[in-house]
């Protein structure tokens, strides 16, 4: 059967409560691209660069992690670089952007957990590579995913908290010793959680009920209605709970852009008519066409988050997560806000001292 996009039309009934409102910008950890643009291209111009964040901006989005996925070492260098330097000479960088996520290279490579990351770059979790990727960046990387099965993950993990980076897993068949022991040594997320695991899997021994279990854990979810659909992540939100839960697109230049074909990290991708985002021939997803601000109204159409918990769950939970590792860098946000219409779309947004009208 053919999959659909699931962005539920939103009934009157339960936006009614909500009324016109102002809450804090959203927050997105997990941003690969934005409208048109690749945050992976080592090619990336500052007005390229201006022209996504700026399109975000208009989804209520105020604060960013543009997210670089797994590649060799020096690739990752120069993507990292172009990143950094694109943030430095744009506007909206520097107001939005206060470092990086790093979903890679210290991954587990084996079918299904690899997803759309190439599995031949991805290595032995190693400080002595992730410092050099870090040393010359302007902004620092805030986010590390790793999978802590892997060899000399541990102290990779340990590495990364000490020198001022969110530690989470993913891409990851950790089971629940392992789980416990990544969590005793300081990782706090589970990214994009119920993704990323192959097909079949035990039915409780196995990555995804490990990482609900633990209470030591916050879990990231992709809320498109096809990396999860909406009766899945209804169960994973009731266990994980609504305060442990963090809202992300995994946004490629996909989102805010037409159907078609795309780059991304090196692959060409394809944003299909279902709205799903995949290796063209293939059924493997590779990140998402979404919007925050849509994942915060599909959550509260499908009847899993009232508004101000949904909101929540994409603004001020997010910015939580990562308030330990601003306040290492000793970074401070812009002042942000979003005003929303009371069918929850942004009307509004501000940060620093930019204003949008939206709608």
């Amino acid at each position: 059967m053919e999959e659909r996009l699931l962005f539920a039309p939103a009934s009157k009934q339960r936006f009614a409560a909500a009324g016109v409102r102002q809450t804090p910008g959203l927050t997105d950890l997990q941003v690969n691209g934005y409208a048109g643009i690749d945050f992976n291209d080592s090619a990336l111009t500052p007005a390229a660069l201006d022209h996504a964040l700026h399109a975000m901006l208009r989804a209520g989005v105020t604060t960013c992690l543009p997210t670089l996925i797994t590649a060799d070492e020096a690739t990752l260098a120069r993507r990292l670089a172009a990143l950094d330097a694109a943030v430095r000479a744009t506007r909206l960088g520097p107001l939005m952007v206060p470092g990086f996520h790093l979903e890679g290279p210290f991954l587990n490579p084996m079918p299904g957990y690899a997803g759309c990351h190439p599995p031949a770059a991805m290595i032995d979790p190693n400080p002595t590579v992730l410092g050099r990727l870090t040393r010359h960046l302007q902004r620092p990387i805030l986010l590390l995913t790793v999978a802590p099965e892997r060899h000399d993950a541990l102290p990779l993990i340990i590495w990364a908290r000490e020198h001022g980076m969110v530690v989470a897993m993913g891409h990851t068949a950790a089971d629940a010793a392992v789980t416990r022991r990544a969590v005793e040594a300081g990782v706090t997320l589970s990214t994009h959680l119920g993704n990323a695991l192959p097909q079949p899997q035990p039915k409780f021994l196995n990555p995804l009920m490990a990482q609900l279990a633990h209470d030591g854990l916050h879990a990231s979810f992709i809320a498109d209605g096809i990396h999860i659909p909406p009766d899945a992540l209804k169960v994973l939100l009731r266990a994980k709970t609504l305060p442990w839960s963090v809202l992300v697109t995994d946004a490629t230049a996909a989102a805010a852009a037409p159907l078609g074909l795309y780059f991304f990290a090196g692959m060409t991708i394809q944003h299909r008519p279902d709205g799903s985002v995949r290796i063209p021939g293939t059924a493997t997803l590779a990140g998402s066409a979404l919007t925050l601000d849509q994942a915060v109204r599909n959550v509260v159409a499908w009847g899993l988050a009232e508004p101000d918990a949904a909101v929540a769950m994409a603004s001020t939970q997010p910015g939580a997560l990562i308030a330990p590792a601003l306040a290492w860098h000793r970074i401070t946000l812009s002042a942000n806000t979003v005003t929303w219409t009371g069918d929850l779309h942004v009307a509004k947004v501000s940060v620093g001292d930019l204003e949008i009208v939206v709608a």
